[in-house]
């Protein structure tokens, strides 16, 4: 679970990208390390947000970019719409942290295989109708793995902050315990 990525890559372009996606998603995955399912689901600050519902949001968020818009293959992704977005902040059922990291894993993978499958990230694909989508919706798979390691950077950024004000434990204190080794 690497926590810095050298900003110069070396290598291809595909590579470095996904290796900053991995970067923000070890962010998400250590903000839970060591919490029981109660503690994860507690709203510690005035927001509504969860270290167990961003967990679920962006596992959700990040299949239903890659597979659902860029591979085009929205029935393997969770379907929601503008009724019930909010279920995607907040474990139901018997989703636990430990469901929720290993479904988060297998996304992981599949957006790495699906993007690494590809000819290069120039591949343009038309965004579906939605308010959150740009006004001209024909994207590069390039400007998807952006938005996506943008989307998990701002809520691992979140997970920091609810983290803190559960236990106190700051993210690099995390980040030893975790046994990364990284800055």
């Amino acid at each position: 679970m690497p926590t810095f990525v050298d900003a110069e890559p070396r290598g291809d372009e595909c590579t470095a990208l996904l290796n900053y996606l991995a970067a923000q998603r070890g962010g998400i995955r250590r903000a839970l390390l060591g919490l029981s399912d109660e503690q994860a689901a507690q709203k510690a600050t005035v927001s509504e947000l969860s270290l167990s519902g961003l967990l679920k949001h962006v596992a959700e968020v990040e299949q239903g970019w890659i597979m659902g818009t860029l591979a085009g293959r929205p029935e393997e992704t969770v379907q929601r719409d503008y009724e019930n977005w909010h279920e995607s902040f907040a474990p139901v059922g018997d989703e636990t942290v430990q469901s929720l990291l290993a479904y988060y894993e297998r996304v992981a993978r599949q957006t790495e295989e699906y993007i690494t499958s590809l000819p290069d990230l120039d591949v343009v694909v038309t965004l579906p109708e939605a308010p959150w989508y740009p006004q001209d919706r024909d994207r590069s798979a390039r400007w998807i793995l952006l938005t996506m390691i943008q989307e998990v950077a701002r809520h691992a950024g979140h997970a920091d902050i609810i983290r803190e004000a559960i236990d106190g434990k700051t993210a690099f204190v995390l980040v030893d315990e975790a046994g990364d080794g990284a800055v």
